[in-house]
């Protein structure tokens, strides 16, 4: 049956700020979705408070709404828009939520409206842990023995019948907010406390541990006939008891025998089609007893989830695209694989090669914080790897994440206290994946490993092989080092830095040695089919082939100008969804400037490794070698890197040295920025007001120079983002302290020491610049006090008090500055105001945080016009500038504390927020602005 005719407006519901737990997957999802829609002629109605996104862009649906997610607005826009049905899959727990108090109060019947893409008694099923046991005991899956508590007492109660260990899961939450382990009956008291009150309906699933058990995830599509396809099969390397977020995890299943996966797939169909008869797409998870093979159900999503995101990813398949084109009434079978672009949708896909998923934490943010991994999802952020094995698609994983490291071992940064190594193994954190690398290194035996961590033999084995690779070519120099030798650690995974880590040389020289021995990285397609069809979607890997391996190059160069856009990686606090936004404008505008454009990334969350963004997508990291490869095989005109972040920017020294063009702001100029002394000086020699400052690179330095500065002083070293290891200090003992945990963390680190402005108010300018002429798109001024990062400081533009004369201040420095350092493309300004004189503390030659969120409030993409300026294509005095400007905007930051209990709720000069909303007020006696601008001093720390 082809589409409903009756629906010809859809409201989407997206997924609010960034939090732990929902991050830039549902933007990919919910924007996905949307232009799916819109491609069959809906009216595509769409609401979420989050400005960061690509969705809430005019380019995604007709109409846009940025609005808080409550009722009050969906009751809103469905008074003034003919609305035919929701969907509400697109959007995470925010919206299935949402959706349920909407229809729990009438309004979707009000107003004539239906639920698409799942039905209200699947969520219902789904999320009330007692619905989902009891269902899933009806249709014989096995789930673990345990049962629902609705208080304290009958909580205790049920702790006796499972006896301990046991697992509290709460209902209706998100990322196991509130769940956990518990061993221990003294800890039990506390757990099930938090759980009930974690809870919107203060329901807990109380029930026996299954750790050590392995866990796999199914991504299943079905539409309105009931077809059903596995769109992936997904097998978490870490064993139950961490959550799957915050797992390593590898598609397709590795240890998964064809029997068990049939019996599986067979359960989850089964499962779907008891929950519910709802086109749309479903995640369910199973855990498997490694003693008995014995399949338990630990959960089913009846919506796009994390796992949705990385399956599209892995597999290439839309999988949005095709859930939303499924709620309108399409049956699989009328659909086409938009990869391939001839054969039907209504396949499973096929692939030859391996993606694994490593996440991204913050710890660092969180002082004090419980590291250890568990039930609640603590990961901010993923990156993923793509290769021909799981070793190469392991160590480019661990190459993506940006954590100081170069991959898997071979960097000098091995943990080698055995205590400590067993400690980790026992005990999963952040690091642990590195830990059992470092345990095999050090010859703690592979039964003690295997038993402390649980992990399946075959990956474990997988890693002793690269230990032992390792260990082998380390035996070598560049000269005796052999082909076959070399080909192997490629093949396998290891960088070139890696590999002159092993041999003691420069990574230049493996480089050129093995191109020498014609060792090359070929390029390779993800196109859903294991390339039994040609695929239409230019969406790239890279590996490299053995011996008699023989592999043709599938990435076609052609002959147009290109240019290069670098991502912005894994997300993380001080990095997230805003950077992902630049890119993706980026890319949109070299195109319409002409250019044949290529994404580099490997964030499997976002929007811009869509391979439907880019002309061409290289899911590759952000890391020298990979980069460098792709341009010296597409050689383009060069490459943009002020809109991936500190990610792209890092990359900029490297990319100069080896004369490849930087588009846009040069990197001597952003070098200057960047180098806190040297911006200081030209402030200086331009006449432009800064707190005093010293640059330091040792601790006694920055005693001396801290008497003549004053304290309190503001720490800073150069080369960060996020306002990594800034603090201010007050006396000797806390500089000295300071200094040098700064250098220990950050070596050969500048440090600038301020004399830190105390009750200042704090403003920031975003202008665009090509040179000469400049445009400021917008001011906006903080309503914390100065001392507290902008990124987690509520911000309002245009601004609220501040004079005639401030602006006209901030205004001269702003234009002084972007010619000065030359700027082409977009500038960011930090300012301090004190007694109506205005300090500039920091500048930043590339996309800001606040970016989108000028786009969004004015309704100008000025991201477009910032890229053309970038290219040349166009001058600043080309553009017709014409912001909206009603009432005010208020940035509104989002925090994740809640995933750290017993962490203190303080900021400071270092950022903590994960995400942000966005609040449109008419005027200042506005509610919501009284309430912030009188809490404006309650958590300034230092």
């Amino acid at each position: 049956m082809p589409k409903n005719p009756d629906i010809k407006s859809v409201l989407i519901i997206g997924s609010g700020p960034i939090v732990i737990g929902q991050a830039c997957e549902f933007d990919y999802s919910g924007s996905q979705a949307a232009r799916s829609l819109r491609e069959e002629g809906i009216e595509v109605i769409l609401i979420n408070s989050n400005p960061a996104t690509i969705m809430t862009d005019p380019l995604s649906a007709d109409h846009v709404y940025l609005k808080p997610l409550e009722r009050k607005s969906i009751i809103e826009i469905l008074q003034k828009h003919k609305v035919d049905a929701v969907l509400p899959t697109m959007g995470g727990q925010t919206a299935l939520n949402l959706a349920i108090d909407c229809d729990k109060a009438g309004i979707w019947k009000k107003y004539g409206v239906e639920i698409i893409g799942v039905d209200i008694n699947a969520i219902e099923t789904t999320e009330d842990r007692e619905k989902f046991r009891l269902k899933m005991l009806e249709l014989g899956v096995g789930v673990c023995k345990g049962r629902t508590a609705r208080s304290f007492l009958e909580g205790k109660e049920i702790a006796q019948e499972v006896g301990f260990p046991l697992v509290i899961r709460p209902s209706y939450t998100l990322g196991g907010t509130g769940g956990g382990f518990v061993n221990d009956p003294k800890d039990f008291d506390e757990m099930l406390n938090r759980g009930l009150h974690a809870s919107p309906v203060h329901e807990v699933l109380v029930e026996q541990s299954i750790v050590g058990w392995k866990e796999y995830e199914l991504e299943l599509l079905r539409d309105g006939d009931g077809n059903f396809i596995i769109v992936c099969s997904i097998e978490n390397f870490d064993p139950m008891g961490v959550h799957t977020g915050d797992s390593v995890t590898v598609a397709p299943a590795m240890t998964l025998p064809d029997t068990l996966y049939q019996k599986m797939r067979d359960m989850a169909i089964m499962m779907m089609n008891g929950i519910g008869k709802f086109a749309g797409g479903c995640n369910v998870q199973f855990s498997v007893n490694p003693a008995n093979d014995d399949i338990i159900a630990i959960e089913i999503n009846p919506r796009v989830s994390r796992s949705s995101a990385l399956a599209s990813k892995a597999t290439g398949y839309p999988i949005a695209k095709i859930a939303a084109k499924m709620a309108i009434g399409y049956r699989l079978h009328e659909l086409i694989n938009p990869v391939t672009g001839s054969t039907s949708a209504f396949f499973e896909p096929a692939i030859d090669y391996v993606i694994v998923k490593v996440p991204r934490w913050n710890f660092d943010k969180f002082k004090g914080s419980d590291r250890r991994l568990g039930l609640q999802m603590k990961s901010v952020g993923e990156a993923m790897g793509i290769g021909r094995n799981f070793q190469e698609a392991l160590q480019k994983a661990c190459q993506s994440l940006e954590i100081k490291r170069n991959g898997m071992g071979a960097d000098g940064k091995e943990l080698t206290d055995q205590e400590a190594i067993l400690q980790s193994l026992a005990n999963p954190s952040w690091n642990r994946l590195f830990h059992i690398y470092d345990a095999f290194r050090l010859g703690i035996s592979f039964k003690k490993i295997q038993q402390l961590t649980k992990i399946d033999r075959w990956f474990l084995y997988q890693v002793e092989d690269l230990v032992r690779l390792e260990k082998e070519i380390e035996k070598h120099t560049l000269d005796s080092i052999t082909k076959d030798l070399l080909e192997e650690a490629k093949v396998k995974g290891f960088a070139d830095r890696q590999i002159a880590h092993m041999i003691d040389c420069l990574e230049s020289q493996v480089y050129e040695k093995r191109n020498e021995l014609g060792i090359k990285r070929i390029f390779k397609c993800v196109d859903t089919c294991a390339a039994e069809f040609e695929a239409k979607t230019p969406y790239f890997y890279s590996t490299f082939t053995s011996g008699s391996e023989t592999s043709d190059d599938e990435s076609i160069v052609t002959p147009k100008k290109k240019v290069v856009i670098l991502g912005s990686g894994p997300n993380r606090i001080g990095q997230g969804i805003e950077f992902d936004y630049s890119c993706v404008h980026g890319v949109l505008a070299a195109k319409e400037a002409g250019y044949e454009t290529i994404m580099i990334n490997s964030n499997p969350e976002t929007v811009s490794t869509d391979p439907d963004i880019a002309d061409k997508l290289y899911f590759e990291p952000v890391f020298w070698e990979h980069v460098y490869d792709i341009i010296q095989h597409e050689k383009p005109e060069g490459v943009i890197v002020q809109l991936g972040g500190q990610t792209a920017l890092k990359l900029a020294e490297k990319l100069s040295k080896y004369g490849i063009k930087i588009i846009g702001t040069s990197y001597e100029a952003l070098d200057l920025a960047e180098d806190r002394g040297a911006f200081s000086s030209l402030l200086r020699d331009l006449g432009v007001p800064y707190p005093k400052f010293d640059t330091v690179e040792t601790a006694d330095h920055a005693v001396e120079v801290a008497r003549t500065l004053g304290y309190p002083l503001l720490v800073r070293p150069s080369y960060v983002l996020g306002g990594q290891s800034m603090k201010i200090v007050i006396n000797e003992e806390e500089l000295e302290q300071h200094v040098v945990n700064t250098l220990r963390d950050i070596p050969g680190n500048k440090i600038l020491l301020d004399h830190f402005l105390e009750n200042a108010i704090e403003a920031e300018s975003d202008s665009i610049c090509d040179g000469e002429n400049v445009h400021i798109i917008g001011i906006m001024e903080h309503i914390e006090p100065a001392g507290i990062h902008s990124g987690d400081s509520h911000a309002v533009l245009p601004t609220f008090d501040l004079s005639e004369n401030v602006l006209q201040q901030i205004e001269e420095y702003t234009k002084k500055i972007a010619v000065a350092l030359r700027t082409k493309g977009l500038l960011n300004i930090q300012f301090a105001i004190k007694d109506e004189k205005v300090y500039v503390i920091e500048a930043n030659p590339r996309a800001s945080r606040t970016v989108p969120f000028i786009c969004k409030a004015y309704q100008e993409p000025y991201v477009n016009y910032a890229t053309k300026v970038m290219l040349g294509d166009k001058k600043v005095t080309d553009f017709n500038f014409n912001p909206v400007k009603n009432g005010y905007a208020i940035k509104i930051p989002v925090f994740s504390f809640n995933k750290f209990p017993g962490v203190n709720k303080e900021l400071g000069p270092e950022m903590k927020s994960t995400g942000e909303a966005i609040y449109f007020i008419e005027d200042l006696t506005d509610e919501v602005f009284q309430q912030i601008y009188s809490e404006r001093n309650l958590y300034l720390s230092r």
